[in-house]
């Protein structure tokens, strides 16, 4: 009786983790360029499969029993999301895969799908709060007025043609080696290569390829697992309350 306790709190923790993991996608709906997290378990039988072995790597079935749900992974989708038009001049879209590159007040470089841009201070390009924009040779882009034109292959130019620099996107061979920060940005221990067969739209920004209907239905289900494992858990300290209590004086 006592072993469902781990089942029970396992699935309340799982399930927990779950629904804030849904609850940041959905925060995130109207954030330009942000990428959907999944979070994903398994029950720790699963796990232990994976894990032990013997030198030859032949594996020992463990039994068919699931004792309690352990975290799996928690990974990125990195569709497209929607390219909506803004009207807005220093606001950029990639169309395909690639990530642009911003420079963050440490020095550190981060990778972003969010192309809704501005001028700072010094009048360079830049994601407001967050870094500059950087070239497609990791330099900062100075543009000084937002008065720019920009074709599909990133190139900025101003008003009377003259060449300001070209936006750098950069691609990863694997976009699993990709870490996402707090920020909602992506960090990687390798520099991503800078592409041109891509094209970036100039006034548009790419929305959130967050899907508010799945989103709210995994919310729904999480929270009734959520709720059922809390009120059995209920039941089972009740029983166990009685045995101790009662059964025990007999």
């Amino acid at each position: 009786m006592f072993k469902g306790f781990y089942n029970l709190t396992s699935g309340m923790l799982t399930q927990g983790r779950n629904l804030d993991v849904i609850a940041n996608n959905m925060s995130n709906v109207a954030t330009a360029g942000y990428k959907t997290d999944r979070y994903t378990f398994s029950t720790f039988q699963d796990v232990m499969w994976k894990r032990v072995g013997n030198m030859d790597k032949v594996y020992t079935d463990l039994g068919n029993q699931s004792w309690i749900t352990a975290p799996s992974k928690l990974y990125t989708d990195y569709e497209q999301g929607a390219i909506e038009e803004t009207g807005q001049p220093l606001d950029f879209a990639i169309e395909g895969d690639g990530f642009f590159a911003l420079e963050n007040p440490d020095g550190e470089r981060v990778y972003t799908r969010n192309g809704n841009f501005s001028l700072d201070d010094e009048g360079y390009l830049w994601l407001s709060g967050y870094g500059r924009v950087l070239d497609a040779e990791g330099n900062t882009i100075q543009l000084v007025t937002d008065r720019i034109e920009g074709d599909l292959s990133g190139n900025l130019f101003t008003e009377t043609g003259g060449y300001l620099g070209r936006l750098g996107v950069f691609r990863f061979e694997d976009n699993g080696e990709l870490e996402k920060n707090n920020y909602g940005f992506f960090t990687s221990q390798n520099e991503g290569e800078a592409v041109t067969d891509i094209r970036v739209h100039q006034k548009w920004v790419e929305r959130a390829n967050v899907d508010l209907v799945q989103e709210m239905t995994g919310m729904i289900t999480a929270e009734r697992a959520y709720q059922s494992a809390a009120e059995i858990t209920r039941i089972y300290d009740n029983m166990i309350t009685k045995i101790t209590t009662e059964v025990g004086r007999l």
